[in-house]
């Protein structure tokens, strides 16, 4: 393998140092007749593999080929020029050219010369430029509109992550092709006017060398120098003319996978009934005009019996792909089922009726999908961490505008929204009450009410909150994904963030892990840290203080505590306004000694150990002091000492799981506090 790339590379670059001994270094006509051999087979070479590439990105090289043909046919004109005027005699080939091709006639060659470089020129040139530009432009606009249809699709479940990165990497590479065709289409236009002025360059220059240094008249310097410039233009416009033909040919086969040949006449000869329209025709042609009767009534016959024939071929078609899939069905059922597929879970699910479709239906207008996109980036940023493809399937077995979101494959919530609705929910202080139909919201289970398109206005003048079914599902969501999170946050995703900050900070991840904690350790802390909504994104702070404190202990949940002390800014910005005092609640210390007495500590952990009744007494008092603050419009938030912090979220999470718990060390020293209460239980509760 390495021999043969060493081959070609040595090749490639031979073919470029030749073409520029032939700019400089005087050649024999024996040399020239080879090269121009050489680039002749190449230019027909191009041609087949134009024609019979499967895709366009299989000639991903071709604006690299137009450069390197192109270079190599002007150092030929220049060494054939050279051999023209100094000696007469430029070889085989040239010399073959003007005499055959063009008849051994000066009028005649020349015609025949000037007709070709017409064609190239006006036709072959100016329409492969000019679809050479349409398509880079708009291969280009449809970037964004491809990339968000495999976002799609990912999201779907339509397509894998590898082939989605596979297609979007496909897109990448056929808009930088088609961008450099652009460009690489003027060097077959600027070839074609240079060989134009080579031409007459070498009329000129050979009836001079004729008439000055070798004593010929007028007419003789003129016939035998025109030919053989005829000769030396016809020998390297015609592999220029192929070479352009394939760049037409290029630039307008697009990215189809399909073999040319066999797609462009089952395209033209492939419809039975034009067929017959076209013999018959021709046919009627040769019957009432003057034109040969027997040229045309046996080509209109022969496209008349080849319509016969193609109708023949599609019936047969029809009937064996008939018998191919009753035979497909029969094996279908004759096999045993492959259930491997049915063992795969998915982390995130979103199933929904038949009647929300076209919310998810990008043809209907629906935005669900881009929807779905945008939670992944809002999680990324808000939390740090990737959330899993978030897989949108309809289920006809519910009803058609419930919904119902699945976590593992198990269900976690549902809702139900009215299409072409809009939900209203009153904010707290609008006192008028609109008509509609009474529900509740399904992310906070707040009370609502459906109204129709008419009345969105008049209840958003009236200050009610309005948002669309899509937004409905869009929120619910993701707040399940959010109180989902940390389940969610795999080895795998942990081993993808060590990766990730492995390739700035390699000494940190090293002396972290495997030396002081393992994956999964980490994995715990940064689950500890997402059950309570605080973001891993600053993970470098993260992993410094694990790798500070890790030596002392490997308990993740003190390992935590520490943690959450070292992002004490980034709670602090998270549940404290900067400017003002925050209202909270306290903890009375005989209760943290309590709960501090009650904690046991065992090889898998430290659980509480308070008696039942103890237990319900505090939840009675915890209950009492957050409702104060939820009737100031206040979330909860209780302070605590730092060694009680974690053992005190562990006690009421299960009653009160929206309540925050927050030490004095979290708290930054900006952060002005107003205690509203305090969480103590007197003997007589």
């Amino acid at each position: 393998m390495f021999k043969r790339f060493a081959i070609a590379d040595v090749g490639v670059a031979l073919y470029l140092l030749c073409a520029f001994i032939f700019l400089i270094v005087p050649i024999p006509s024996a040399v020239l007749d080879i090269a121009l051999a050489a680039n002749i087979s190449i230019a027909f070479a191009i041609l087949f593999n134009t024609m019979y590439a499967k895709e366009v990105l299989d000639m991903s090289f071709f604006p690299t080929l137009l450069l390197f043909t192109t270079i190599f046919r002007i150092s030929l004109n220049v060494s054939s020029t050279r051999l023209i005027l100094s000696t007469g005699s430029p070889g085989n080939v040239v010399e073959t050219f003007g005499e055959f091709v063009g008849g051994g006639d000066l009028i005649m060659g020349t015609i025949v010369f000037i007709i070709l470089i017409i064609v190239q020129f006006l036709v072959i040139n100016k329409g492969s430029e000019r679809v050479a530009e349409v398509t880079a432009r708009f291969t280009l606009d449809a970037m964004p509109g491809k990339q968000m249809a495999i976002d799609a699709d990912l999201n779907t479940g339509a397509i894998t992550d590898e082939e989605a990165k596979q297609l979007r990497a496909k897109i990448q590479e056929e808009s930088s092709f088609f961008g450099s065709m652009d460009g690489a289409v003027k060097y077959v236009k600027g070839d074609a006017v240079a060989g134009l002025i080579i031409t007459f360059v070498n009329i000129i220059g050979g009836i001079a060398m004729g008439m000055l240094r070798q004593n010929l008249d007028f007419n003789a310097a003129l016939s035998k120098y025109t030919i053989l410039t005829i000769g030396d233009g016809l020998v390297s416009q015609i592999p220029s003319l192929l070479i352009s033909l394939s760049t037409g040919i290029l630039v307008t086969k697009g990215s189809k996978e399909a073999d040319f040949g066999s797609i462009l006449i089952s395209q033209l000869f492939g419809m039975p009934k034009a067929m017959y329209f076209v013999g018959g025709i021709i046919c009627f042609l040769g019957i009432v005009t003057p034109l040969n009767p027997i040229l045309f009534l046996a080509l209109g016959l022969l496209f008349i019996v080849g319509g016969r024939i193609v109708a023949n071929s599609i019936e047969a078609g029809k009937t064996e792909r008939a018998v191919e899939s009753e035979e497909e069905e029969a094996e279908e059922v004759r096999k045993p089922e492959n259930v491997t597929s049915l063992l795969q879970v998915d982390p995130i699910e979103l199933e929904f009726g038949y009647g929300i479709i076209p919310l998810a239906d990008v043809n209907q207008g629906g935005d669900l999908l881009d929807r779905v996109v945008m939670i992944r980036r809002q999680v990324a940023l808000e939390l740090g961490t990737v959330v899993p493809i978030i897989r949108l399937r309809d289920n006809i077995q519910l009803n058609p505008n419930q919904y119902i979101i699945k976590i593992k494959g198990i269900q976690v919530s549902e809702g139900e929204i009215l299409f072409d609705h809009y939900m209203a929910m009153n904010p707290g202080f609008v006192e008028e009450k609109i008509s509609g139909i009474d529900t509740f919201e399904p992310s906070f289970h707040l009370p609502a009410t459906w109204i129709t398109e008419s009345q969105r206005e008049r209840a958003e003048s009236l200050g009610y909150t309005v948002v669309d079914p899509p937004s409905i599902i869009a929120t619910h969501l993701t707040e399940i994904i959010r109180q989902h999170i940390s389940e969610l946050l795999t080895r795998q995703d942990v081993q993808n963030l060590v990766n990730n900050i492995k390739e700035t900070n390699p000494s940190l991840v090293d002396e972290l892990t495997p030396k002081l904690l393992g994956l999964g350790e980490i994995q715990k802390v940064l689950q500890n840290l997402l059950r309570e909504g605080i973001s891993i994104r600053d993970l470098l702070t993260i992993f410094e203080t694990l790798a500070d404190h890790a030596t002392v202990t490997r308990d993740t949940d003190v390992l935590t505590e520490y943690v959450r002390q070292s992002l004490k800014r980034a709670i602090s910005a998270k549940y404290f306004a900067p400017n003002e005092a925050t209202s909270v609640i306290t903890l009375d210390p005989r209760i943290e000694q309590e709960i501090m007495n009650s904690v046991k500590q065992t090889e898998q952990g430290a659980y509480l150990t308070i008696d039942p009744d103890r237990s319900k007494k505090i939840m009675k008092s915890v209950g009492e002091e957050a409702e104060k603050l939820e009737n100031l419009g206040r979330n909860p938030i209780v302070i605590t000492s730092p060694i009680v912090r974690m053992y005190f979220k562990k006690l009421i999470e299960d009653y009160y799981p929206d309540i925050i718990v927050v030490s004095y060390n979290e708290i930054d020293t900006n952060i002005e506090l107003k205690s509203v209460g305090m969480v103590t239980v007197t003997d007589d509760n």
